[in-house]
């Protein structure tokens, strides 16, 4: 359930298109739909903002096609993050024709409000090409949640060239995404950079001494740039939704 449908539903009953009977029956999933091995939250989209996430690590493909179903049922759109091809070739039957698979993100989207316009901009940017998956579900999230983005992929700090060449756009967004393996310095270069708020996303991409993403988030952490907030390691839909967070500030009601 989300703001846009609770408040036809209610200008519907108003208007006597609808009997309170029927308001009940599309309003007895409110706040969530228990499935036992799962309660599916329909209120998270009124409290705070953006539906439930499926989260499809450690979930039967039978389990997240019954979330999925849920979620369908109440019109919500549907972000599903970490779902593997083979699950989704197993999915797919069962999904609506408008469901769009990520390859690279490893994501499932069921967009039921594509026409709404995208807000501000958010930039993305991958040190490396073995980045941009993480990179590429930060895009998926943002865009679902309605701001418009765009990406630069591969402006490591072995090639800066590469970065500077890009400056002009970077410093056209709200936001700056910046997702980095290795040794997790391109955060602090785009940092010293730009006056926008920087979310920083370390990935688990590197040598042994990387540990996994650990050098990374360190660096990240302990960076002098101001203005950073740091996710953790390869939370590409925590560095989204962030962004996105922060890139629609000037766009709430009531803000001045």
């Amino acid at each position: 359930m989300n703001p846009r449908s609770l408040e036809k539903i209610l200008k519907d009953l108003h208007r006597q298109k609808i009997t309170p009977q029927q308001a009940m029956k599309k309003l007895q999933t409110l706040p969530y739909e228990n499935l036992e091995f799962a309660k599916v939250d329909h209120h998270r989209g009124l409290r705070v903002g953006m539906p439930e996430v499926v989260y499809c690590q450690g979930k039967t493909v039978a389990q997240i096609k019954k979330i999925i179903q849920s979620m369908n049922r109440v019109g919500l759109s549907v972000l599903a993050t970490k779902l593997s091809k083979d699950n989704f070739r197993k999915l797919k039957s069962s999904l609506p024709k408008i469901s769009e698979y990520n390859e690279t993100a490893q994501t499932l989207v069921i967009e039921k409000n594509k026409r709404q316009k995208k807000s501000g901009l958010i930039i993305i940017i991958s040190a490396g090409t073995a980045d941009i998956p993480v990179a590429e579900e930060a895009a998926v999230t943002a865009q679902l949640l309605g701001s418009k983005v765009e990406t630069i992929f591969d402006v490591g700090v072995a090639g800066i060239h590469r970065l500077l060449d890009n400056l002009e756009q970077v410093r056209k967004a709200r936001v700056v995404i910046v997702v980095a393996g290795m040794e997790g310095a391109l955060a602090s270069v785009v940092g010293g950079m730009v006056d926008k708020p920087i979310v920083a996303v370390p990935t688990s991409i590197g040598y042994g001494t990387s540990f996994g993403g650990v050098s990374a988030l360190l660096t990240m952490l302990n960076s002098c740039a101001p203005g950073m907030a740091v996710v953790n390691i390869d939370n590409g839909f925590g560095a989204g939704s962030m962004a996105h967070r922060i890139n629609i500030l000037g766009d709430s009601p009531g803000t001045e």
